[in-house]
């Protein structure tokens, strides 16, 4: 199942209500599930970002939909990414014209 990284940063309402963020991230992985995706691991971070989640998703329809889902409530915005393992890239580089 791909992975994608999720790199959050709380919007003025998320930090106005900072000391909910574990819920929210429990209520996230709910969120997830019925996304038909699965939070990894939900990190807090100090730098640019303030949140990190890595989640399984069986596709770029199903993590959309938990982003858009997630991004509506307005407790932060997010970049996803795609992350690939090394098994997964090496197929990737093994077709290229170079």
């Amino acid at each position: 199942m791909p992975t994608y990284l999720v790199l959050g940063n709380f919007t003025e309402q998320g930090l106005h209500k900072v000391k909910d963020t574990i819920k929210r991230t429990e209520a996230y992985a709910a969120m997830a599930k019925k996304c038909g995706c699965t939070v990894k691991e939900s990190y807090w971070l100090l730098g640019q970002y303030d949140m990190l989640a890595l989640v399984d998703a069986p596709n770029d329809a199903a993590i959309t939909s938990l982003q858009l889902s997630a991004g509506s409530l307005g407790n932060f915005r997010a970049q996803t990414h795609r992350a690939f393992s090394a098994s997964e890239i090496e197929p990737i580089l093994q077709k290229m014209a170079t």
